[in-house]
């Protein structure tokens, strides 16, 4: 099956991938920016979000293939590859993989190491919501409050909100699998995965997700890799600080 996309402009093609609990959606602006510029911007649903179909099986290994499928379909090479978090983990797996399809990569707030489970009060929210009840953004929002306290993170999370039928809400991720394999979220890129080609790191700098210890790790999978910091962003770097995370990536791919 195809992943679902959602495509802008016309030019040299531009994957974007968000990350976990996320969808293309999130990239809109962002990538109406990039489409302005001359890109043909192709922003991803990664299976079990957004509009993407669902699946029991769920790993990078998955998420590469879904992505090399789209590109074959799409007759797409020499791609300027962008991902955020599990969408960075993606485009390196992708990238060392099929490195002949891309020609820049981006990878925003993550390093190829491994991280522990972290999204448990999340998932425990998003668990919580019962849509026999719920019948309002607001009331969703009100029962993840007691999970999730910052506002922002509900305001992201709630994105997946959607009717199913009049006066009927659910969720567009497939929550139960994501929850079952959560765990292969923090996998580690295999170490003997490199990609040999321009690519770009960005890390917020209230963000822990790149740190002085990645950096050694970073430089002996990429070994052409560069790491700049956007300032005054955390680990949703794009969405806190879009002016300067657009600036890098231009000057990056211009």
């Amino acid at each position: 099956m195809l992943v679902y996309s959602s495509v802008i402009g016309e030019g040299k093609p531009f994957v974007i991938l968000h990350g976990f609990l996320g969808m293309s959606d999130n990239w809109k602006t962002l990538g109406s920016q990039f489409a302005e510029i001359g890109f043909q911007v192709h922003l991803i649903d990664q299976r079990n979000h957004g509009r993407s179909f669902h699946s029991n099986i769920f790993n990078y290994e998955v998420l590469a293939e879904d992505l090399k499928l789209y590109c074959d379909k799409n007759n797409l090479s020499e791609i300027v590859l962008l991902g955020h978090s599990m969408g960075g983990k993606t485009a390196m797996m992708f990238a060392a993989q099929y490195p002949e399809l891309v020609s820049k990569l981006i990878v925003a707030d993550i390093s190829p190491r491994f991280y522990p489970v972290h999204h448990d009060a999340i998932l425990e929210g998003l668990t919580a919501l019962d849509f026999e009840t719920i019948k309002s953004r607001g009331e969703a929002d009100k029962v993840l409050s007691q999970y999730v306290s910052d506002f922002g993170t509900r305001q992201f999370l709630l994105k997946n909100l959607y009717w199913v039928e009049k006066g009927q809400l659910g969720l567009r991720i497939n929550l139960k699998v994501l929850e079952a394999e959560v765990a292969e979220v923090g996998e580690s890129l295999p170490s003997y995965l490199t990609f040999k080609k321009d690519t770009l790191f960005l890390r917020g700098d209230r963000s822990e997700y790149i740190g002085v210890e990645d950096e050694a790790i970073i430089a002996s999978q990429f070994p052409y890799a560069e790491i700049k910091t956007i300032a005054n962003a955390g680990h949703w770097l794009h969405a806190e600080n879009p002016k300067d995370f657009y600036k890098a990536v231009l000057e990056y791919v211009g």
